[in-house]
């Protein structure tokens, strides 16, 4: 303390200064300096497609029978090598009461290949991640 701070001996008081810190907190926001940057590429690249394509033909044809068949006898539907054959049948009068077998249908199915070829464009994607630090660039490192 300073001497002119304390009064002469005999006047009864003293006075002592006094000193006061006050403390301020603020938040700011700063640039660390680090980030990552990200870089993606797509690419397009021509694939060709070459491909058996198989299909079912179906040829449909009505044959005429013209057969009496009793009514206990009355044909099932049946399978002919790649043939599927469904009897039609019709009830005629006569004095007796027979099945007629009217006619038949033929179903034929055959197996037809074909090629065929296009070509598509498959897309794919490459990333590429680079890591930086600013203040390690300001250094010079």
């Amino acid at each position: 303390m300073a001497a002119e701070s304390i009064p002469p001996a005999g006047t009864g008081s003293v006075v002592i200064p006094v000193h006061q810190e006050e403390l301020r907190v603020d938040t700011r926001q700063v640039d660390a300096g680090r980030g990552v940057r990200i870089h993606k590429h797509v690419t397009e690249r021509p694939q060709q497609v070459d491909e058996i394509l198989h299909a079912d033909v179906i040829d449909v044809r009505h044959v005429v029978v013209d057969k009496i068949v009793a009514l206990d006898d009355a044909p099932a539907s049946r399978q002919e090598g790649d043939t599927l054959i469904i009897p039609v049948l019709e009830e005629v009068l006569v004095v007796e009461r027979r099945l007629r077998i009217k006619e038949e249908i033929h179903i034929t199915t055959t197996e037809r290949e074909e090629r065929h070829s296009e070509t598509v464009l498959l897309k794919s994607e490459e990333v590429e991640i680079e890591r930086f630090d600013d203040a390690s660039d300001r250094h010079g490192k």
